[in-house]
């Protein structure tokens, strides 16, 4: 079965008629995720699992994410598709907060601090992520927000840094040299490994605040403030995004089936088990 899964901040699965119906603990051979994995009912043909990104109370930084536990063990679930819910700053002045981007490229601008390939330690893998986020995907939620009216971009390069401290001002105005739309922390490597495991991917970024290039400046209680006002606009566009997906499942050509270079009798028993996974 195809499922989907939602990747954000526990505000978002909150929602009027939404059933916690199970709570899963998973294991995976690269730690355990996040936190537990629910599956969430919003009707009898709208169930969907949802992985708390910072754990349950927000006690994860950006940095010291599991990123690899999150997706291996969203795809041992069954999971085909994700959406990322992810709030970011804006680089660019048509990006006010509030407003939704559906960004189509990564910047990668973190430290080597995480750990963003599965394909290490013995077993050489090259999967291609030119385009990292799954097209289809993409423009199926732009046509559902624009159905309903939402505010959004379509496109653009999100910059992904280190946190949890936002950027300098200098820093900032790099950014914008390169031609960036949004800024964020979290979704390097998530849509890396969300590629390297054959999983639909797109992000939903929340646009918060103008990062610190503009001369208003705003402050942490002011943006998760803005984040309330996104978080209940998101709560209204799930329902939506899950019935569309479940009812037809995203199609698209995984990149992954010819990425081991290493010979197979090189690889131990758990590499073995890893790949089943990672390629079914």
């Amino acid at each position: 079965m195809n499922h989907v899964a939602i990747i954000g901040g526990s505000g978002i699965y909150k929602m009027e008629k939404a059933q916690i119906v199970e709570e899963l603990s998973v294991q995976t051979p690269f730690g355990r995720p996040s936190s537990l994995i629910k599956k969430i009912r919003l009707s009898d043909d709208q169930e969907f699992f949802f992985l708390s990104r910072h754990g349950e109370g927000h006690y994860i930084s950006p940095s010291e994410i599991n990123y690899q536990a999150n997706i291996y063990a969203l795809k041992e679930l069954g999971v085909s598709t994700i959406i990322s819910i992810s709030a970011v700053g804006s680089l660019k002045e048509e990006h006010q907060p509030t407003k939704f981007v559906l960004p189509s490229q990564f910047i990668d601008w973190t430290k080597g601090l995480r750990k963003r390939t599965f394909f290490s330690n013995g077993m050489v893998g090259h999967v291609s992520v030119a385009n990292p986020v799954e097209v289809n995907l993409q423009k199926r939620l732009a046509n559902l927000m624009e159905k309903e009216g939402v505010d959004f971009s379509y496109g653009g390069s999100y910059v992904c840094i280190e946190g949890p401290q936002f950027s300098t001002k200098a820093e900032s105005n790099i950014y914008r040299s390169f031609g960036a739309d949004i800024i964020g922390m979290t979704n390097v490597p998530e849509a890396y490994l969300a590629k390297e495991a054959a999983m639909a991917y797109s992000t939903l970024a929340m646009v918060t605040d103008y990062d610190c290039w503009r001369e208003d400046h705003c402050d942490a209680k002011q943006i998760m403030e803005v984040m309330q006002t996104n978080y209940k606009k998101v709560q209204q566009l799930i329902p939506k995004f899950i019935a569309n997906l479940n009812s037809e499942p995203i199609k698209f050509t995984p990149e992954n089936q010819y990425a081991v270079m290493t010979d197979k009798s090189l690889l131990t028993d758990d590499q073995k088990k890893i790949l089943d996974v990672l390629l079914k």
